[in-house]
């Protein structure tokens, strides 16, 4: 993907209503016009969904068809509210709701509670987990922290699906959900835990909905008045609604017909909290005058990709999967998908981390390249290998952008340097907006320069330099555009959770990409019982694990590779096998799916690891016992066993990689574990080759440390600048 231009960040305002509809094809042209009665959007990844429906509201508003505050749009998470709101602002429609179902339903229930109920509404549990497992000991039972995590997902699924305690059991037979311990303990646990709510006056997430369903059932007057206050209404991502949002949703909308939903069966992957697809496949059932329009223009995908794309879901089962979209991708070719095989999941973060590394070399930003994999666990690896790799990342899920520290920390500055104006010596060199900001944010720790490595002060600058583009784009796109504009767009930003982008690689599981895209995808861990993962059993469950790898594929406009290894640790046992959803796409491999899936082009790639000769058993040099764990294979010892360790070394050892992570800003562990420096004043390494042995020194790495490391083993000094490259 090419940059984007300031143009493209900061649009001007059109300035009718028909040159709101500028630009569109002629679906979403449909999509955008067609503002009464119900209307049904099957929209694909990639085919510009969230563009048609900011369109078809703007359009309204603009041409006065839709009152701005008449207008409730609902959506499922808080940065897809932010985008949806910053977009509408764009357009020239503020004024519009954007919001979240608990959001939407939080703000009546808050509104509305002293009247229906009378006091203040009870404050929200601030640990549910700890909540369960209080519940869970009144009842006797005792959790692990797995157990306790899956019960907690089960009396969320419960309310969602309006199960109550007693019935808890008879769902659970009925579903085809596995419980994670006895049904009657679970409904035990879940009747203590709202026994326990009850008593403390506190109420969880899902009763937001349940009580805000409750009063407009048990009083029309509110319901009414709600409903006069909202008279149209727009739900993006509909295949994810469970029956609890379903059932808000139509004591919203009354018997009006003003309702607009959006979605994709095949991009259902949160059945586990309760959605489900049925809603937006019964649509035309419920509402058999719908219009409905398919949104099949992949805008964002090149032909290979979407080809590859298509292939997967060809190969689905199930009532979902009679309902696929076949996507057309209206973008120039492009490389074909990559399949790399390694020997072990090391090797494979290795191998990812350097194709990553060249990836940016060619000139692809950091920022437009994410590592997806199945769960968060499979994280670490990717993240040692990319710090080793001198790869800059950001894990999905860290706290929000404006929340950071040092993002406040520059507001306060900014706002301070904007009142000053003229008068503020720090702008008394600068000749423009963006120099201004450079000069302020100087401060606060921006260089010119990013800082080596990464960790906290890496992340710190990545959030400032983020500042800095933002007010160069910014410049280009208003002439003439003061500090005090530029803080205002950055008050609105906050409020819309408009996040500037962050000059790093994504690490992030496959759920938590949902609605997300980038120009190199690299999809990681791909063996059986990671995807699909090993506790789908029903073939529903199954099929899901299949959307979800779709979800993935789809998030790549350019680049796509994927990648499985054959044993979890150097010199283990190579049993595993590549995911069953790759069979029929990459080549060598037949179709598993009934309808003949078009297999995706493209060469396989072996990894190093994988060409290698298999190395055998890693055994402990003590007690001979074969070695799994990474550390111990590290020591080339089991934990227990006798060390003979030089401790003095150990301490020399790691007082220099406390100099070193100071000096690049890099976490301690990037520059070598404690396990790694154990295993060094171990083996008291005396060359090169001796140093090679030891896990976790490769060979980049003994070309930046080697010489200090061998230095300190030989009890020599280092020089004053020791630790320097």
């Amino acid at each position: 993907m090419t940059a984007a231009t300031h143009a493209s960040l900061f649009p001007q305002v059109p300035d009718s209503a028909d040159a709101v509809l500028d630009g569109l094809d002629p679906e979403q042209r449909e999509v955008a016009t067609a503002l009464h009665g119900p209307v049904c959007v099957l929209a694909g990844a990639g085919t510009g969904k969230t563009r048609a429906l900011t369109h078809r509201i703007a359009y309204g508003v603009r041409a006065g068809i839709l009152q701005p505050s008449t207008v409730l749009a609902v959506t499922f998470t808080n940065r897809a509210a932010g985008e949806m709101r910053g977009r509408l602002r764009q357009l020239g429609a503020g004024g519009v709701q954007a919001r979240t179902f608990h959001s939407a339903a939080l703000r009546q229930l808050q509104f509305f509670w002293p009247k229906a109920v009378g006091g203040e509404v009870p404050r929200l549990v601030e640990r549910k987990v700890q909540l369960v497992a209080e519940a869970a000991a009144r009842c006797g039972v005792r959790l692990d922290r797995n157990e306790l995590r899956d019960v907690t997902g089960e009396i969320e699924w419960s309310k969602v699906t309006q199960t109550v305690p007693a019935d808890y059991p008879a769902a659970i037979a009925k579903s085809s959900r596995e419980a994670p311990r006895g049904p009657a303990e679970i409904s035990q646990i879940y009747a203590m835990y709202e026994q326990l709510k009850r008593d403390r006056g506190v109420i969880d997430f899902e009763d937001v909905l349940l009580l805000t369903v409750g009063i407009l059932q048990d009083r029309h007057d509110i319901a009414d008045r709600i409903r006069s206050q909202y008279q149209h209404f727009v739900v993006d991502e509909y295949q994810d609604v469970s029956p609890l949002q379903q059932r808000l949703l139509e004591l919203w909308v009354g018997d009006r017909e003003d309702l607009c939903v959006v979605g994709d069966a095949s991009q259902t992957i949160y059945s586990f909290t309760g959605a489900t697809p049925d809603h937006l496949l019964n649509f035309r059932v419920r509402h058999p005058q719908a219009t409905v329009v398919k949104l099949v223009r992949d805008y964002r995908s090149t032909p290979q990709v979407v080809h590859l794309a298509n292939g997967l879901l060809a190969q689905a089962r199930g009532r979902a999967a009679e309902h696929r979209l076949e996507l057309i991708s209206q973008r120039d070719p492009g490389p074909e998908p990559v399949y790399r095989e390694y020997g072990d999941e090391p090797t494979e973060a290795e191998g990812t981390a350097r194709r990553i590394r060249d990836l940016i070399a060619a000139g692809v930003p950091a920022s437009e390249i994410a590592v997806l994999y199945r769960i968060n666990a499979q994280s670490e690896v990717y993240e040692q290998a990319l710090a080793d790799a001198g790869v800059p990342y950001q894990l999905r899920g860290a706290e929000r952008f404006f929340e950071r520290p040092e993002v406040r920390e520059a507001g306060v500055a900014l706002r301070g340097a904007a009142r000053a104006g003229g008068n503020d010596s720090l702008l008394d060199d600068a000749v423009d907006l963006p120099s201004q900001v450079r000069a302020v944010l100087g401060t606060k720790g921006w260089k010119a320069d990013a800082p080596a490595g990464s960790g906290a002060v890496r992340d710190r600058w990545e959030s400032l330099a983020a500042l800095v583009r933002l007010a160069e784009d910014f410049a280009g796109a208003r002439e003439g555009a003061t500090l005090s504009d530029l803080v205002a767009e950055l008050d609105e930003r906050a409020a819309a959770q408009h996040a500037p982008t962050i000059q790093g690689v994504t690490l992030a599981s496959l759920h938590s990409a949902k609605g997300l895209e980038w120009d190199a995808v690299f999809l990681v861990g791909l063996t059986e019982g990671m995807m699909p993962i090993t506790y789908a059993k029903t073939d529903e469950q199954v099929e899901e694990e299949r959307r979800l790898l779709y979800v993935g594929v789809t998030r790549a406009r350019l680049h796509l590779t994927f990648s499985w290894a054959l044993s979890r640790s150097p010199g283990g046992r190579a049993s595993r096998r590549p995911s069953r959803f790759l069979s029929g796409l990459r080549p060598g491999t037949a179709e598993t799916g009934p309808r003949g899936a078009a297999g995706g082009a493209g060469g396989i790639e072996r990894g190093a690891a994988a060409r290698r000769k298999h190395r055998g058993p890693v055994r402990c040099r003590v007690c001979g016992k074969t070695l799994t764990d990474g550390g111990e294979m590290k020591l080339m010892r089991c934990e227990e066993c006798p060390s003979d360790m030089d401790e003095a070394l150990y301490e020399r050892l790691h007082e220099w990689r406390s100099v070193q992570a100071a000096e690049t800003g890099q976490p301690a562990f990037c520059v070598f574990t404690d396990k790694t420096l154990m295993a060094i004043a171990e083996a008291v390494p005396s060359s090169e080759t001796e140093l090679t042995r030891i896990a976790g020194v490769p060979a980049r790495k003994i070309t930046r440390f080697g010489a200090d490391v061998l230095k300190i083993c030989a009890g020599q000094e280092l020089a004053g600048d020791a630790g320097e490259d």
